[in-house]
């Protein structure tokens, strides 16, 4: 965990200064099985929480020596990240280029310092959806916790105030509407994947189930 973090954060730095460029994950762009759209369907599991800045938090613990939990303020108090990357959903379409400005998951990983136990991240949204992916998946230098959009406040029908993008999975892997990131020391299956969705959700070589 140690060798791979440390590893992670050089090539988050590089990427930083403008020295790494983006991993190409395919030759093809449009993963397997997708097809490019230009508009942004809205998938949910039926409810749209409503959660004013002025009352939402983000609990940040588990597996790590500085358990945290951010206030609005706090969150924008960070230092923001913006980052364009291309989106897949599991239901057959992608959007490209889309622009996310937030907080990158590197900089919350730093903040609690994930112990060298701590292999899996648990995700948990106010609508009652969870994801899981492995500590590395999330330490990509595109992951964060985005509130915005294309310049604009990231609306509440795609999971505003904030939610998790991670870029080289099916959409389904970065929570909408996030509450509570969880370090594990075991892989526990979220909401989707216990219903028989993949539990890596690759897009590149058409992962969609179990």
């Amino acid at each position: 965990m140690k060798e791979a973090y440390i590893a992670a954060k050089e090539r988050w730095a590089r990427k930083m200064a403008g020295q790494e460029k983006p991993l190409v994950r395919s030759e093809d762009r449009l993963p397997p099985g997708q097809r490019q759209v230009f508009n942004w369907p809205v998938l949910d599991l039926g409810v749209k929480p409503e959660i004013p800045t002025d009352r939402w938090e983000l609990r940040i613990g588990g597996h790590v020596e500085n358990p945290v939990t951010l206030r609005w303020s706090d969150f924008l108090a960070l230092p923001q990240f913006r980052d364009v990357s291309d989106f897949h959903c599991v239901t057959t379409w992608s959007q490209y280029d889309m622009a996310w400005d937030g907080v990158a998951f590197f900089t919350l990983a730093d903040l609690v310092r994930p112990k060298p136990s701590a292999t899996h991240v648990f995700f948990k949204s106010h609508d009652g959806y969870s994801t899981n992916n492995p500590i590395g998946a999330c330490l990509d230098d595109d992951v964060l916790v985005a509130h915005s959009w294309n310049g604009q406040p990231l609306p509440v029908e795609h999971g505003g105030p904030a939610r998790v993008i991670l870029p080289k999975r099916y959409a389904w892997k970065g929570a909408k509407w996030i509450r509570e990131i969880t370090f594990l020391d075991r892989d526990i299956l979220g909401f989707w994947e216990v219903r028989g969705y993949s539990n890596t959700a690759d897009p590149w070589t058409d992962d969609r189930f179990s």
